[in-house]
Order: structure tokens, then C-alpha cells, then sequence
């Protein structure tokens, strides 16, 4: 009879279900497992020839297929950086090492000793090594190849701080001195590491040019003689205006030796002005400097000329003005008439009987009146002793020739005007402190550093030398416009600093500081930001990877290096894959060959480190579905019964 045969296929089919169900929950805590069903398909027998009644009994049950569900578990994180998950479609693609390729979802991974990242069955995870330019070569076993990372020298610092410009700077001491704080404004270190990676440090001093100028004096150059090394030898002055052996030195101030020091395109620029001070032989004149170079290093290289270096000596302006008084005072001490003067808009009455002393008082008492109608004007002077009225103007104004005026002929009571004042004598003024830094560089707090000091004009050779550099800051909104020299405007690219000698195992190295944003505004001194490229040498502390499948080498000076990129394999039909074990799979002709990309491209997923992909079998449905095979099983065995007893009653017929 075909029902025991119908039968038969139940249970065998009802068997199977229970074996694949079985399967599912034995793996629910397996990393990575997919969970299987069964598919079932009835069987029906027909005649191949003829065609009799469609009322056909089938003939039992199949299996067609146990499918496997591909859909991704939960993703639960762990400790290990090693442990992967895929977020998203994509198998890893695992190489046994002797041409064997499977897949897995599976990302329980570990190093072996030489290495390798590899599996839990000991097969080697694929990926893409990277070149030293950080481009992908072919597929191969990713390997964890540096245990350590070489030291590198610092090359780049970038650092940008504010100095607070409401510092006075006429509090700083006259001569700088790298270890008297007194003698500068502001210092900041920066860490930089040598080609060996010995830690060193480079200390910058910023110091604010005060309003001050300094003042040499040159004696025993003798006048109308041709310039020779006896005659004069200072060497920035000899060879810098471009004199030769054979020319003459003019003793006058208005000579053309004194014109080419001072010119603007071929003389020297730290000097403001060249004046004789003796036209007798020898003669001896007086150089003064801007107040942005306060410490000018003249040397004379003749025992016959010496250079003395004078006070310094404030770089305000003034005009002083040699009064004629012999009319208003009339050989006595005080004042004759009644006269009217007038000085810089404002007028002064003064009456007849005043002494010298009572007329200065009288000027004073106005002087705040002159001061506000006269907005550069530092103070007004009247000298009784050497009857001289004296004008300061304020050293940021510079030079303001010719300012103001001082008129003693205004009409008065007087019959005579009085007190006539000559063409007064003027001081320049020098405004070129303003918002100047000079910036020094230190290694190690004790050696000065190149960074771009020109050498003097004079010097012999070319090139730069240890010194200081210019900083200028834009007075009115407190932004950086200049660097040794070199002006740009706000929305300019800064130009780099560049330091030499501050690498002692390689002279060849060195360092471009960018000082990008450094301001000088009315706020505290402080470092906005500050950061170097160099470091020290360092050991492997640990791997991670990145969500598009990096693999980043971490070591101990804080460097990380990407040492590949974990390759990600997908299927035309994954449903066709071949379950090989150790929740691996491997390619068939109904899956096709894997297409292999980096995490995150195209439909692949992302990567996450420290993280499993748990299986992803529903428990409590794999129970339910255990129940209904096992009635199935049950029903199956009922028709056996059935056909049995069927069988009984024929046979006792």
C-alpha cells in the first residue's frame, strides 16, 4: 500500500526539520551563525503516457532545501580591538595558507606569532597592504608589520599667542638679557624633538621696542683724506655706501658719505640720521638709530677710529624755540609792556612787571589748553634760565615737522611787539616702535638660533645669522602685518619663520613656524595654540580598526600608522553559499564569485572594532517550530498506524 511509503517520506522529512531546528538552537550563542529552515515539497506520481483521472493521492513529502537566513544578529561590543562585526552586508574572506578561501561573519580575531591577524581556526583574515604613500596593493593576509615606530624630527611648529598691548614698554629694562624677565615682554616654549628623538626645547622672547633711540658716536676719522684702512674702517660704513680707496670724505654733514648711509634702497636701514660733530681734524660725528634696533653692533676694525655708544635718548620729537627777550625786559627782570603771545592757537596775555619765572608760570597755566588744540604734543616747556620754550610731541606721532607755531608779534596793547622767536631747532621723532617686537629664539633655554636675522649691513658673506627677527603688529586693530621685514595685509597668507640649528644630531634640519593669528590685543599673554610634528621613538601598543576597514598600529610616543585596509567580499546570490564549518562558508557556481571592496563602499557595510556579531536565531521561535515538527513527526507515525491496522483487517478477512 503507498500510504505506509507516504508516511514514511513525513517522518523522514519530519526528521530533518527536527535536526535543522536542533541545529538553530544548539548555535544560538555562536558568533556569527545563520539560522537554517527547512523547505518542503510534495511528491506526486503520474503516468507518462496517458492521462487518466487528475484525482491523483500524492506520494509523501520532500525536502527541496534547508535555507539559511542570512540576516545580520545583534551586535554586541567587547574589549578586544580584534573583534570585528560587520555593520551591514559582507563576509570576511579567510585564506587557510594552502589556496582554501571561505567567508565568514564570524570576527573573532587574534594575532599569531608572527603577526597575522587569523582566525579562531587559524585562517588568515584578507585585506589590502598599503604602500609608503598610503595607496592599496593586491589582496593578500593582513600582518601587523611594524613593532615600532622611528623617531622624526620636528619640522613644523605652529604656534599663534596673543602679547598684551597695554604692556608698557618703556618699563623693560635698556639692554635685553635672555635670563632677566625685565628686559622682555612675553616668552612661551614650545617642545620639539631632535632626528634621534632626544626631547630639546625652543624658547622664543618677545621683546617690545621701546620708545627710545640709540646713539654712537664715531671719532678719529680724519676729514679731506682719501678712505683707506687707516683713515676708516668701520666695516658698515665703509663698504656698505659703496667707498673705495682713492674717495674723499667730505666733513660736512650734508655730504654724500652721510647721504648713501641714509638712503632708503642701498643704505643702511637701521640708521635714521648721520650728523658731524666736529669739522676739526679728527673728525668725529654722531650716528643715530631707529627705535626698532636698540642694540646696533658697530665694531671698528681700526685701532685709529673708536666708536662710542651714547646714552640713549628719547625718540619724541622736539622743537625748542631761542626767544628774543632783550626788547620785553629791558636789561632788568621783568617785563616792560603789556604784550600778547600766541602758541599753537592759543593765546597768552602777559602783563608788564612779570619776571621770567612768573611768565613760565603763565605758559604753564595754559599748557592744558595748548595740549588738547594740539593733539600730538606731549608737553610745553618755557626754560626762564636759558629763556628757550620747548615743544615735546609724543613718540608715537614721529617726526611732525614742522608742528607748531609759536608767534610773539600778536597785536596787543603794546606799542613794540615782543619777544621774537627764531626758526626753532628740531629733534626728529621715531615712531617705528610702535607694535615692534623683537623675537628671539633658544634652544634648550642657553643657544640662539637662526631664524632669519640678516646679517648687518657691512657684514662679510650672505645669508642669515643667530638673532633676533622683526615682528610688526597693525597699531589700530592689533593683527599681525609684518615678519622680518616683509609686510602683508590682514587677509594675507603669514609667511613661515624659518629656524635653523635646532636639531644637534643633524644641522641639515630645519623647522618652518608658522605664527599664524598671533595678535596683540588690550588681553592677557597667553599661547592660543601651540603644536609640532615631531616625536620620539615608540613601541606597538595596540591595533584598532577604522569603520572603513583602516587597520591603525598605535605606539607609545602617540603616533598611529594605518598598516592595511580589511577587504570585504559580497555575492551575486549568497543564498548559494556552502556552509563549510566553523561558521564559514565558501563560494559555489549558484553564489558566483565574491566581489571584493573595502568596508563602506558600494553596498558593503562599515566595520566595527571591539565588536561581535552575535547568531542570529530567534529562540523562542526555534521552541515553537521544535514543537510543530515534533507533531508532525507524531502525525506521520499516527498514518503508519493507521495503514497498519488497515493492513490487519484485511488480512483477517
Amino acid at each position: 500500500m503507498a500510504g505506509f511509503n507516504t508516511a514514511v517520506t513525513g517522518l523522514k522529512a519530519a526528521s530533518t526539520d527536527l535536526d535543522v531546528i536542533g541545529n538553530n538552537i544548539a548555535n544560538s550563542s555562536t558568533v556569527g551563525f545563520k539560522t537554517s529552515r527547512t523547505e518542503f515539497g510534495d511528491i506526486y506520481a503520474t503516468a507518462v503516457v496517458g492521462a487518466g483521472s487528475s484525482n491523483v493521492a500524492g506520494s509523501g513529502v520532500t525536502v527541496t532545501d534547508i535555507a539559511q537566513d542570512f540576516q545580520a544578529g545583534t551586535i554586541e561590543f567587547t574589549n578586544n580591538n580584534l573583534d570585528l562585526a560587520i555593520n551591514g552586508s559582507g563576509f570576511f574572506q579567510l585564506d587557510d595558507g594552502q589556496g582554501g578561501v571561505s567567508y565568514s561573519r564570524a570576527g573573532s580575531f587574534q594575532l599569531d606569532k608572527d603577526g597575522f591577524v587569523v582566525s579562531k581556526s587559524g585562517k588568515f583574515l584578507q585585506g589590502y597592504d598599503l604602500d609608503s604613500e598610503g595607496n592599496r596593493l593586491p589582496i593578500g593576509d593582513l600582518q601587523v608589520s611594524e613593532k615600532e615606530s622611528p623617531p622624526k624630527a620636528t619640522e613644523e611648529i605652529d604656534l599663534s599667542f596673543n602679547i598684551n598691548s597695554a604692556e608698557d614698554a618703556e618699563t623693560l629694562l635698556a639692554d635685553y638679557d635672555k635670563d632677566e624677565p625685565g628686559s622682555f615682554t612675553y616668552s612661551t616654549t614650545v617642545r620639539t624633538f631632535d632626528s634621534l628623538g632626544n626631547e630639546h626645547t625652543v624658547k622664543f622672547n618677545f621683546a617690545e621696542a621701546r620708545p627710545f633711540q640709540a646713539q654712537q658716536e664715531v671719532t678719529g676719522v680724519t676729514a679731506g683724506e682719501s678712505v683707506s684702512a687707516t683713515t676708516i674702517s668701520v666695516a658698515h660704513i665703509a663698504e656698505l655706501t659703496g667707498y673705495s680707496v682713492g674717495d674723499v670724505i667730505d666733513a660736512s654733514s650734508g655730504s654724500s658719505f652721510f647721504a648713501e648711509l641714509t638712503d632708503a634702497t642701498n643704505g643702511d636701514p637701521r640708521i635714521e640720521s648721520i650728523t658731524m660733530d666736529d669739522v676739526t681734524d679728527p673728525v668725529g660725528f654722531t650716528i643715530r638709530f631707529y627705535s626698532e634696533f636698540p642694540e646696533p653692533d658697530l665694531a671698528a676694525v681700526s685701532s685709529g677710529i673708536a666708536i662710542t655708544e651714547v646714552a640713549e635718548i628719547a625718540a619724541n620729537e622736539t622743537h625748542t624755540f631761542a626767544l628774543d627777550a632783550t626788547t620785553a625786559f629791558g636789561g632788568v627782570d621783568s617785563l616792560a609792556e603789556d604784550t600778547l603771545i600766541e602758541i599753537g592757537g592759543v593765546q597768552v596775555q602777559l602783563t608788564a612787571g612779570m619776571t621770567q619765572d612768573q611768565v613760565g608760570a603763565s605758559i604753564t597755566a595754559i599748557e592744558a589748553n595748548i595740549l588738547d588744540a594740539n593733539p600730538d604734543v606731549e608737553s610745553v616747556i618755557y626754560d626762564s634760565a636759558s629763556n628757550e620754550f620747548v615743544v615735546t610731541y609724543e613718540a608715537e606721532s614721529g617726526d611732525v615737522n614742522p608742528g607748531i607755531s609759536f608767534d610773539g608779534n600778536v597785536a596787543s596793547a603794546a606799542t613794540n611787539p615782543l619777544w621774537t622767536a627764531a626758526e626753532p631747532t628740531i629733534k626728529q621723532g621715531d615712531n617705528t616702535f610702535q607694535g615692534v617686537y623683537r623675537m628671539y629664539a633658544y634652544l634648550n633655554g642657553t643657544e640662539l638660533l637662526d631664524i632669519g636675522k640678516a646679517l648687518d649691513p657691512g657684514e662679510v658673506g650672505t645669508g642669515t645669522e643667530p638673532g633676533p627677527i622683526l615682528l610688526q603688529f597693525n597699531s589700530s586693530n592689533g593683527l599681525l602685518s609684518g615678519i622680518n621685514g616683509e609686510s602683508f595685509s590682514a587677509s594675507a597668507v603669514v609667511p613661515s619663520i624659518t629656524i635653523s640649528g635646532a636639531d644637534p644630531a643633524d644641522s641639515t634640519t630645519t623647522i618652518e613656524l608658522d605664527i599664524t593669528d598671533t595678535t596683540q590685543f588690550a588681553s592677557e599673554s597667553i599661547v592660543k595654540a601651540s603644536t609640532q610634528d615631531g616625536y620620539t621613538k615608540g613601541d606597538l601598543i595596540g591595533v584598532s580598526f577604522g569603520e572603513t576597514g583602516e587597520m591603525v598600529a598605535s605606539f607609545s610616543n602617540g603616533q598611529n600608522q594605518d598598516l592595511g585596509v580589511v577587504a570585504i567580499a559580497t555575492f551575486e546570490n549568497q543564498a548559494g553559499l556552502q556552509p563549510a564549518g566553523d561558521t564559514e562558508w565558501i563560494a559555489t557556481l549558484t553564489s558566483g564569485d565574491a566581489i571584493v571592496n573595502p568596508p563602506g563602499t558600494g553596498l558593503n557595510g562599515t566595520l566595527r572594532s571591539a565588536a561581535l556579531e552575535q547568531s542570529n536565531v530567534d529562540l523562542s521561535a526555534e521552541l515553537v517550530a521544535l514543537i510543530e515538527a515534533q507533531r508532525n513527526f507524531q502525525a506521520n507515525s499516527k498514518t503508519i498506524e493507521t495503514q497498519n491496522t488497515i493492513t490487519q483487517a484485511i488480512l483477517q478477512i
